[in-house]
């Protein structure tokens, strides 16, 4: 195998992105190990409660994300643009975007539910 084989380049700007709610959309990009993502979150977005098995690193470029972390939700954390939010696998959280944000998400190893579409919490929110 040559190196042009496992060696892939992408461009944010080239990259479709996914409405995964009507104020949530996302771009995704995966390897082997890892996946990283640009989210998009009108002001007011809330990304409901749940847990992964995957870490996640979560990097505000713009904006800013209240966080709450925890089964009972008793840590608030707010990340604003620069900051970065590590969340080790299986911790319990949610997030209200405080303005319209750009956040890089980065999991490992991929997020398979974002992958065949079965992250089936966002939708759960849109009934409430």
């Amino acid at each position: 195998m040559s190196s042009n084989d496992s060696v892939r380049h992408f461009r944010w700007n080239d990259l479709p992105v996914e409405t995964v709610t009507d104020q949530l959309g996302r771009k995704v990009i995966t390897g082997d190990q890892m996946m990283i993502a640009q989210v998009f979150l009108d002001e007011g977005c809330v990304v409901p409660k749940h847990s992964h098995h995957n870490e996640q690193i979560t990097y505000i470029i713009s904006g800013a994300l209240r966080f709450w972390i925890g089964e009972d939700e008793s840590e608030v954390i707010e990340v604003r643009a620069g900051e970065v939010l590590h969340i080790p696998a299986h911790v319990p959280h949610k997030a209200l975007a405080l303005e319209d944000t750009l956040d890089v998400d980065v999991f490992s190893p991929p997020r398979a539910d974002w992958l065949d579409g079965s992250d089936s919490y966002f939708q759960a929110a849109d009934e409430d």
